[in-house]
């Protein structure tokens, strides 16, 4: 089972999500912007579920824009929240999609 990725879409474009302190944090550190945001996850892809996460199951996107981003994303009831944004480190990840440890 995986999250719906049409289902936070639809929460992106109905602004109902929240940016948390700590993802705030990153996207200032990264230049990553709310737009660059909003374009990964109506265009990117969820490449890992956790849906044990609390108190929302949540899901990993990878997008691109100029670079990889991931971004952790959770699924509320009625709203999305972006737990953190992050450029993956290419030692770490299979074409960014794969971490190496789990190969």
């Amino acid at each position: 089972m995986s999250l719906n990725q049409d289902f936070i879409r639809k929460l992106f474009y109905n602004n109902e999500f929240i940016i948390s302190n700590h993802a705030r944090i990153r996207m200032f550190q990264r230049n990553i912007s709310t737009s660059d945001i909003r374009y990964i996850i109506e265009n990117g892809e969820i490449i890992e579920d956790y849906l044990d996460d609390e108190p929302c199951p949540s899901a990993l996107f990878l997008g691109f824009i100029k670079k990889p981003i991931h971004i952790v994303v959770a699924q509320c009831e009625d709203h999305a929240r972006i737990i953190t944004v992050y450029i993956p480190e290419k030692d770490k990840w299979i074409d960014y999609r794969i971490r190496k440890d789990k190969v």
